[in-house]
């Protein structure tokens, strides 16, 4: 059980203030407040990051920034697994569970108490190349989770309770599509990515990946509908979703009841193919087994044929739109501009999210080998490497949360062209990649902390727009004009 040292603290403060935060009017008085600080972080994480939790070599506890995520569990793993590259040292042998969850409940209520939340998105960003303004041009969406363009002036927006949106002429439509797939929104599912056709103007075709779910099951004494990430595209007949065609659902017996893991990007290659990934759904070993739909990248001809120089196309058992197996959960895909190279990032468990260059055949270790431990610090697997198992082009250890991914492809940033852009959700931030050949040679931050960022995409106008999550937003990133 954690002690607590009380400390009586008499000195003026602002009337409308709690604890040492300014406020703007100049009534002053002097009040005492009485602040419980457990012993735990008086002995442990003072030293670093002060007394009064406001930062000394280490940042500040108490101004709604989380460098490692700002969620409970987030905070919770900081502590016990620390981040010992970037200065955190893990705490878990030390502190029992009960502990650290105690030291994490004092933090939350500390910053509830003091009123404390997260900064406003700022207006402007200052990166190693450019000054870059930050627009708002959607808010109040319900977890928006993918962004596409018909056109500089008509945008789709999906969100995962199920609506399809459109934003027309800056402006977010009231009224969402009607008519588009049911979906089986739980958990991570329900419906996930939007492409629009590359050559729309002459094949109007829309894309769309979400959970398809089929029968029920009983687990545990509870109804649950299995589901598993199935491919459509139809067409926009004024506000109603029509020409529905099915390109891929997979087997129903393949469904699972797992509420994770469905992947659902979707690409397209100049060559005329549409890939679109599936996580294992929960289910890892499924990942290595080519008969089993889940832990892969698929291809198929945008009208769901399936090519037949596809690597297992020929092979009895195989699904045979499998490109490549041994994922976890591919959310981001991206096709190079110039050499037509399918990109990919997936999550990694505790740890280990990856960049992968993708090609055919080709199986990427899931859960065979890995750079991460479970969510509660079991060993998954002793390998990193193993013959016949590709490794990552570059990982990230902490995790990131990898979400979204675009080659940036506009005129506004120039130095940036054919650079990569990756979402972050778990630490909230948008990180731009220098991608030469199949080797990452650098990458930089170039926003941080405004959201959970789900998808990255470059706009017909060359602007860079970010898909946010907690809050529910779309940002527009463009040149800051000279003063």
């Amino acid at each position: 059980m954690i002690k607590n040292t009380v400390l009586l603290i008499a000195f003026p403060i602002l009337v409308c203030s709690i604890l040492l935060e300014s406020c703007t009017t100049s009534t002053t008085s002097n009040i005492a407040i009485v602040v419980e600080i457990p012993e735990t972080f008086t002995k442990l994480c003072a030293s670093c990051h002060g007394e009064d939790l406001k930062g000394n070599i280490a940042q500040s506890l108490l101004d709604g920034s989380w460098q490692f995520g700002p969620e409970e569990d987030d905070i919770m793993r900081s502590i016990k697994f620390g981040y010992p590259h970037h200065g955190m040292p893990a705490w878990g042998a030390v502190l029992a569970d009960a502990e650290i969850d105690s030291l994490v409940s004092f933090l939350l209520h500390e910053e509830e108490r003091l009123g404390i939340s997260k900064p406003p998105i700022p207006a402007t960003l200052e990166t190693q190349d450019y000054s870059v303004k930050v627009e708002v041009v959607a808010e109040g969406l319900d977890v928006p989770w993918s962004i596409d363009f018909i056109g500089p002036n008509r945008v789709l927006i999906t969100e995962r309770s199920g609506r399809l949106r459109i934003i027309e002429n800056g402006a977010l439509l009231a009224d969402s599509v009607l008519g588009i797939p049911q979906v089986r929104a739980f958990g991570q599912g329900g419906l996930l990515d939007v492409a629009v056709d590359p050559d729309y103007d002459r094949e109007p075709w829309i894309y769309l990946a979400f959970s398809h779910g089929h029968g029920k099951v009983m687990e545990k004494d509870e109804e649950i509908v299995p589901a598993m990430t199935s491919i459509v595209r139809g067409k926009l007949v004024g506000n109603t979703w029509s020409n529905q065609e099915i390109l891929f659902e997979a087997p129903h017996e393949t469904y699972k009841t797992a509420r994770w893991h469905f992947g659902s990007r979707i690409v397209f290659d100049p060559e005329g193919y549409l890939y679109f990934s599936i996580g294992d759904r929960g289910t890892s070993e499924d990942a290595q087994d080519i008969s089993k739909p889940n832990g892969k990248i698929h291809r198929i001809y945008r009208d769901g044929r399936i090519p037949k120089t596809n690597p297992f196309y020929g092979r009895p058992g195989a699904v045979k739109s499998i490109y490549s197996y041994g994922h976890r959960n591919p959310q981001g895909l991206a096709v190079h501009p110039e050499t037509g190279q399918v990109w990919e990032t997936e999550h990694g468990p505790l740890g280990g999210d990856e960049l992968n260059l993708i090609r055919p055949g080709l199986n990427y270790g899931w859960p065979v080998i890995s750079y991460g431990i479970n969510y509660n610090g079991d060993i998954i697997t002793d390998l990193t490497h193993k013959e016949g198992m590709e490794q990552p082009i570059s990982f990230w250890k902490p995790s990131i949360a990898t979400c979204g991914l675009d080659f940036y492809s506009g005129n506004v940033f120039p130095k940036w062209k054919n650079r990569l852009l990756v979402g972050a959700l778990k630490m909230e931030e948008l990180q731009l990649l220098d991608i030469e050949k199949d080797r990452m040679m650098y990458r930089q931050t170039i926003l941080k902390n405004a959201g959970r960022v789900r998808d990255v995409a470059t706009g017909p106008d060359g602007a860079i727009y970010v898909v946010l999550n907690r809050p529910g937003k779309v940002l527009r990133l463009s040149q800051q004009p000279d003063m």
